[in-house]
């Protein structure tokens, strides 16, 4: 037993630094396994495996950090049902990897989403990714509705944030998003957001000081009413 431990202390050692996050996450839920055992099951429980991104970071990033939203034409509700919100959150979280940008923060609907993320390096590519994600979602929804030339999203909205505070109350305002609506009690019941993400990966300190930043005086346009 001995001898594995060093051996797994050696390949840390030997991991590139950006890796080390995943790591210690991984780490922590299989330190909490036994508490999670006893905790009274919730929605968030039935919650399919998913490409989860990074365990959360919570700082602002010297390459920019953004808070995205976009919206549906006319908001109109074309991802209304389970299977076409999945295909949508699993569209954002592929390509975040594949556009190199690191979500901390994402919550989908029927007509809207928002995202806050990271740029990793100079080059700002979300830009790209919403470019990308809209066509992509788009062309298989309307190839399952039978509506080939119909127009699925309107525009979408970025906003850089600078000041730490302003960043921590839109991470609080974007997991809270799915209660604001009224979709759901409590942010971890709703299954395509990040809350459950954040509350199983983050420490307990980190989730109770970004759940306590108030973002009632928030200006973010979200005046659109999901269905689900």
């Amino acid at each position: 037993m001995e001898s594995l431990r060093i051996r797994l202390i050696e390949q840390m050692c030997r991991m590139a630094e950006a890796d080390l996050p995943r790591v210690e996450a991984f780490l922590r839920t299989l330190g909490n396994a036994s508490s999670v055992e006893m905790e009274p099951p919730s929605k968030s429980a039935s919650v399919p495996h998913r490409d989860w991104p990074h365990a959360p970071i919570h700082r602002l990033s010297e390459h920019g950090t953004f808070l995205i939203t976009a919206a549906t034409n006319n908001k109109e509700h074309f991802f209304r049902d389970e299977a076409s919100l999945t295909f949508l959150e699993t569209e954002l979280l592929r390509l975040a990897k594949q556009y190199e940008v690191l979500l901390e923060a994402w919550a989908v609907f029927s007509n809207h989403y928002h995202f806050i993320a990271h740029v990793l390096g100079g080059e700002n590519r979300i830009g790209s990714l919403v470019s990308q994600l809209h066509s992509n979602t788009a062309t298989e929804i309307n190839g399952r509705d039978g509506a080939i030339e119909r127009a699925v999203w309107f525009q979408y909205w970025d906003t850089q944030l600078t000041f730490e505070k302003s960043y921590l109350a839109r991470l609080n305002y974007v997991h809270q998003n799915a209660v604001k609506h009224g979709l759901v009690q409590l942010a971890n019941q709703f299954r395509w957001c990040s809350a459950a993400w954040f509350e199983r990966t983050a420490t307990p300190a980190q989730v109770k000081t970004i759940y306590s930043f108030k973002f009632d005086r928030l200006k973010i346009d979200d005046d659109y009413d999901p269905v689900l």
